[in-house]
């Protein structure tokens, strides 16, 4: 079984568009440094340390000049390849983590499978375009990034909401919370591999 204190890892991932590093360590205390040249990104990303105890270090150089479509999909690419690293075999994982989680009006769930296969379904209707001067499309490019690296399924429901960003926010939050499930150590699985495949 993964020993609880080697689940860490670091990508660097530099691409013409962008130069990206991640550390992640998936037993941390919620300790962050986050730095994309995105500062609502950073604001997300600081959900899923916060609220999933992942401590977590991003930093990121992108063609902002152009947009931020580039970073939110490079950032979601690098940490969803870190997440792989760092959560190993999946042995004696709890493997599934599902999270409902309110913030004033808007309410989401989120529920994870460390299944080995990428997969997303999203379904976030933002009651506007743009937060400020983020471009709420972004969230799918960020989550489309991480699923396809990190090798999971992933499904997103946004179940009611009126300010755009409470939305995304909960949907961050719920996304931390169902992370930090699906990646605990069950004392009862004996380090087995959580599949009657034998394998994820």
């Amino acid at each position: 079984m993964t020993a609880p204190n080697s689940r860490k890892a670091e990508i660097v991932r530099n691409t013409l568009e962008t130069q990206i590093s991640v550390a992640i360590n998936l037993d941390g205390t919620g300790v962050g440094k986050l730095d994309t040249g995105v500062p609502f990104l950073d604001h997300m990303l600081d959900q899923i340390v916060r609220h999933g105890l992942i401590d977590l270090e991003i930093e990121a150089k992108g063609d902002l000049h152009i947009d931020a479509h580039h970073t939110l999909e490079d950032v979601g690419i690098t940490l969803g390849q870190a997440f792989a690293k760092a959560v190993g075999d999946k042995k004696g994982l709890v493997r599934y983590g599902h999270a409902y989680v309110p913030l004033d009006e808007a309410l989401s769930r989120v529920v994870v499978d460390l299944s080995g296969r990428p997969g997303l379904v999203q379904n976030v209707e933002f009651t506007r375009a743009r937060i400020g001067d983020f471009d709420v499309d972004l969230v799918r490019e960020f989550f489309q990034g991480f699923v396809n690296h990190a090798l999971v399924t992933l499904h997103i429901d946004n179940l009611r909401g009126i300010n755009a960003h409470h939305q995304c926010e909960t949907v961050f939050k719920a996304f931390a919370r169902a992370l930090r499930a699906a990646v605990t150590v069950d004392p009862r699985a004996a380090g087995s591999i959580p599949s009657t495949k034998g394998a994820l």
